[in-house]
C-alpha cells in the first residue's frame, strides 16, 4: 500500500510539474534596440503567455554579466555580443550554447553603425586626441568597450594608461557627455536619434 501511495503521489507531482508554464527569461541591454524589451508589447501577440510559457525581459548593463547569469541558470536566452559569446565558450567553457537569432549587425550596409561622440566644441578631433582624456563605456568587456579599446591601441594609445575609462549605462551617455564627465561616449540606437544629442555632439570620431 505504501509503495502504491508513493507511486500515486509521484504521478500527481509529475502531472502538476508538467502543467507548469516553461519559464523564458531573455536578457537585453538597450531598450527598443533589443527585441526582448518590446517583443510582447503589442496586446494579444503573446497568446500563450502564462499558459504554456512565461516571458520575462531581464535588463543588464552589458553582455558580459549575462554569461554569469546563464551559468547560474538565471537566464534562458542571452543577448550576447560577438565578444561575450567567445568569452562564454572559451573562458567559461559553455560549449552547449546555441545561436538562435541574429538581432543586430554593425558596420553592414543598411544597418546602423555604432558611433563615438565628442562635444562640438571639444578639442578632440581624432582618436589620438583622447590621450589624457576620459572616455565612457557601458561595461568592461562589452562589444562597444572592446571596439573602443581596439581603436585606441590602433592609434598608439594605451587603453589602461593613456585614458581614464568610466562605466555609464547607455541611457545616461548623453548626460555624461553634455555635463563633461567624459570627453567621448559611445552612441547606440535609439539614443543617438535624440535631436538635442545630435545637435550638441554630432561629431563622429573617425
Amino acid at each position: 500500500m505504501r509503495s502504491l501511495l508513493c507511486l500515486f503521489l509521484s504521478l500527481i507531482a509529475g502531472a502538476v510539474f508538467a502543467q507548469q508554464p516553461v519559464k523564458i527569461r531573455v536578457a537585453y541591454v538597450v531598450p527598443v534596440a533589443n527585441w526582448s524589451s518590446l517583443l510582447f508589447e503589442k496586446p494579444g501577440l503573446a497568446r500563450h503567455q502564462g499558459k504554456s510559457y512565461t516571458f520575462e525581459a531581464v535588463h543588464f548593463q552589458g553582455t558580459p554579466q549575462m554569461i554569469t547569469a546563464l551559468a547560474n541558470n538565471e537566464l534562458e536566452i542571452a543577448d550576447l555580443a560577438f565578444a561575450s559569446l567567445a568569452i562564454a565558450v572559451q573562458n567559461a567553457g559553455m560549449n552547449d550554447l546555441r545561436v538562435i537569432a541574429d538581432e543586430f549587425q554593425d558596420g553592414v550596409d543598411g544597418y546602423y553603425t555604432d558611433e563615438f561622440f565628442v562635444l562640438k566644441d571639444s578639442a578632440v578631433q581624432s582618436v589620438k586626441d583622447l590621450k589624457g582624456k576620459i572616455v565612457a563605456t557601458n561595461v568592461a568587456g562589452s562589444a562597444v568597450d572592446i571596439i573602443m579599446r581596439a581603436a585606441l591601441r590602433k592609434n598608439g594609445l594605451d587603453d589602461r594608461k593613456d585614458v581614464t575609462t568610466i562605466e555609464t549605462a547607455f541611457p545616461n551617455m548623453k548626460a555624461t557627455l553634455m555635463s563633461k564627465k567624459a570627453d567621448a561616449v559611445p552612441g547606440v540606437i535609439p539614443f543617438v536619434f535624440d535631436p538635442e544629442f545630435r545637435a550638441e555632439a554630432s561629431f563622429r570620431i573617425p
